[in-house]
């Protein structure tokens, strides 16, 4: 990190309402793995907030959570989770 981005204000304001989208193979352990992974971040993260797509081809599934982030630091961690994640192929 520089010192330009170490000053750079955050566009966001916390608390704030995030989208993250997930894109992973299409497999049953999928979805309960990032249910998982968001309540371990998000506490109160409600299951309604939750949009799914599946691929054209039907091998992928993409997962919009919705959440509600109340630091810069919450959100980093949840994003590092989920990058790190086995079933995980793409996060935006």
């Amino acid at each position: 990190m520089t010192d330009a981005d170490k000053e750079a204000p955050d566009l966001l304001q916390f608390p704030c309402d995030f989208p993250v989208k997930i894109m992973g193979r299409s497999d049953p352990a999928f979805l309960p793995a990032m249910l998982t992974l968001a309540r371990s971040h998000f506490p109160d993260f409600s299951e309604q907030n939750i949009e799914m797509r599946n691929s054209s081809g039907g091998r992928y599934l993409g997962i919009t959570l919705n959440v509600r982030a109340e630091s810069r630091a919450q959100l980093d961690a949840f994003y590092r989770s989920l990058t790190g994640h086995p079933l995980v192929k793409v996060v935006l």
